[in-house]
């Protein structure tokens, strides 16, 4: 018999919020971040130290600005440059990557987590956990949120308040809510 994190990990429904080896996971990455959240601005060694540990994969060179809140933080991977401003929030039941040169403003989710339109299966405290990828070279605007499943191509902008709910293509600035691509950015 599958566990529930086997399950999670094939993008079938689960139990997320009964189960004790998640619930264990999870308690003990939202001690992790609260260590985080805790050290003063100034410790950049320990803060990125601490985001190493916590992280499946990092770049050299990041910087995460406090507070900054995960589920598991093993599914979490950053490439080179990558930066964060304030009050990001990565629910990361499934992978979330970030490519090199990915630059977050303040007060962006990052959510794999969905929940079955079914209500009885809702009820039951069914959800499902899809990837999120976000592509080299991609600014994401203040206040954005990314939806379980999207891809965000490369050299992308998401304008500030997006919700992003669907695949945005390689080159393209992206906003609103449903977000849309309102045009392609070319080099010039």
């Amino acid at each position: 018999m599958q566990s529930e994190k086997e399950k999670c990990q094939k993008d079938e429904l689960y139990y997320a919020n009964n189960d004790p080896e998640l619930i264990a996971e999870r308690e003990k990455c939202k001690v992790i971040c609260h260590e985080y959240n805790c050290l003063t601005p100034h410790k950049q060694t320990a803060r990125n130290n601490i985001i190493k540990r916590l992280f499946g994969k990092t770049g050299k060179n990041f910087l995460i600005e406090q507070p900054f809140y995960c589920d598991y933080g093993y599914n979490i991977e950053i490439g080179e440059n990558f930066y964060s401003n304030v009050n990001m929030v990565i629910l990361d039941g499934a992978k979330v990557s970030f490519g090199d040169n990915v630059f977050i403003a303040p007060n962006c989710g990052f959510y794999t987590a969905g929940h079955p339109l079914d209500v009885k299966q809702r009820n039951k405290g069914l959800e499902y956990a899809r990837p999120i990828t976000v592509g080299d070279n991609v600014w994401i605007g203040a206040g954005v949120s990314v939806l379980p499943g999207v891809t965000i191509g490369n050299n992308s902008v998401i304008g500030a308040g997006s919700v992003v709910n669907r695949d945005i293509p390689a080159n393209s600035l992206a906003v609103g809510n449903p977000c849309k691509v309102i045009r392609r950015i070319d080099n010039e």
